[in-house]
């Protein structure tokens, strides 16, 4: 059996990070890192954007060039996904049968993208954007005379999707359950901006609209039937409907957790020298007053590696990190920061109709969170207010895009 003194399972952002900084933190024991792909580490978020636009080769998105791994003496494992986890014996089980014995996992194994609990879900033609296979089925369909989409889910993947899939000339319609667009993660300024924007780009938005089934002709998917007896013709499905946390080896292994894997403030799960990070770890988080939940971001995900690499050195620093997301559709730029979770209030600061705003959300007269369009002063500066534990402002003053956010500090 082979064995290292780390084993990482995980090829994302997550993974490669934490084997990069162990290295940075002079660990000099061996590194396996094991991942599902047949390829090197590579970054996820432009598989949405530039690599499904064609605007980026994929050797533009890898994390580091492929002989860096081998450069640093870190072995990669690929094309293998865990199987099981013996966590006293300190060994996991590979897809192939094989087992590798470990000192110290950390389990960076992200999600599964959530599957349409519909009738044709599994079509062929039927897309889920989570990986570098789904994105290139996806180019070789639209290559392939593909011209019209129907996009499912109204949060960042699909509206991502829909935007690069207008640029490609393909004919979109986006479903979405919600009353309106990016419902679970921003307010509804941004929501009616977003789907004015792409309804001005030839987006046919549904809003309210439940998928009953996908059907078909000779196997592949020709449309989507709705719960309101519509079915809207198309040549492929894009499903953006959320991700499945990936950690059954860890649960059925006896790890605390419900939402994801359960971790403390160093990223510990509840198994003896098991860490977790990135989008399948629930941690009591700061910026959201404590409440335990998952962050599906590449920001998290990096930070919580360094968090790992930290503690296994044996310099414990605990998990404080402000989180911050973006998203890229059409010519807009839009910078989070911050937890809207919970928020009361929010402030208008600018003019949608220009293209450069940015909104406040408020908790109690406390800003807690900054969706910023085109607007990246606000964001840095934003950023610098949260970070410095802001308890209050002048809501005047956080509406006059005229007055600089670090006046307020």
């Amino acid at each position: 059996m082979d064995s290292a003194d780390i084993v990482i399972v995980g090829t994302g952002h997550g993974g490669a990070q934490a084997a990069i900084a162990l290295r940075q933190q002079g660990h000099e024991g061996s590194i396996v890192l094991v991942g599902r792909d047949a390829v090197p580490p590579y970054e996820r978020p432009p598989l949405s954007k530039e690599y499904l636009a064609g605007d980026k080769p994929f050797e533009r998105i890898l994390i580091r060039p492929e002989k860096f791994w081998a450069d640093k003496d870190i072995t990669l494992r690929l094309g293998q996904g865990v199987t099981e986890i013996d966590w006293m014996a300190h060994e996991i089980a590979l897809m192939d049968g094989s087992r590798i014995g470990y000192r110290k996992l950390i389990w960076a194994g992200g999600g599964d993208p959530r599957r349409l609990p519909c009738p044709g879900a599994n079509l062929h033609g039927v897309f889920y954007v989570r990986d570098k296979r789904d994105a290139d089925a996806m180019m070789t369909a639209i290559k392939g005379g593909a011209k019209r989409a129907v996009v499912i889910g109204g949060g960042y993947i699909g509206l991502e999707a829909a935007a690069v899939l207008r640029k490609l000339g393909v004919e979109v319609t986006l479903v979405e359950a919600q009353s309106r667009l990016l419902a679970r993660v921003a307010g509804e300024e941004l929501s009616d901006f977003y789907a004015a924007e792409h309804r001005s780009h030839g987006v046919d938005i549904r809003l309210g609209a439940n998928v009953q089934e996908i059907s078909e002709t000779d196997g592949q998917a020709s449309g989507v039937l709705l719960e309101s007896g519509e079915t809207l013709e198309c040549d492929m499905v894009v499903a953006g409907i959320g991700i499945i946390p990936s950690v059954a080896p860890l649960i059925a292994a006896g790890a605390a957790g419900s939402n994801g894997v359960d971790v403390d403030v160093y990223c510990r799960t509840t198994l003896d020298d098991i860490y977790a990070i990135g989008d399948c770890a629930a941690h009591a988080n700061d910026f959201a007053d404590s409440a335990v939940i998952r962050l599906e971001s590449v920001q998290n995900a990096h930070d919580m590696a360094n968090t790992t690499a930290r503690a296994i050195m044996g310099d414990k620093q605990p998990y404080h990190a402000l989180p911050w997301f973006w998203s890229n559709q059409y010519d807009l730029k839009l910078q989070t920061v911050g937890l809207s979770l919970d928020y009361d209030e929010t402030i208008l600061r600018g003019d949608p109709a220009a293209r450069k705003f940015s909104i406040i959300y408020l908790k109690e007269g406390r800003p807690i969170a900054f969706d910023c369009v085109n607007a990246m002063k606000d964001y840095v500066q934003g950023r610098k207010l949260l970070e410095n534990g802001i308890q209050s402002a002048d809501k005047a003053l956080l509406a006059d895009p005229e007055t600089p956010l670090k006046e307020l500090l």
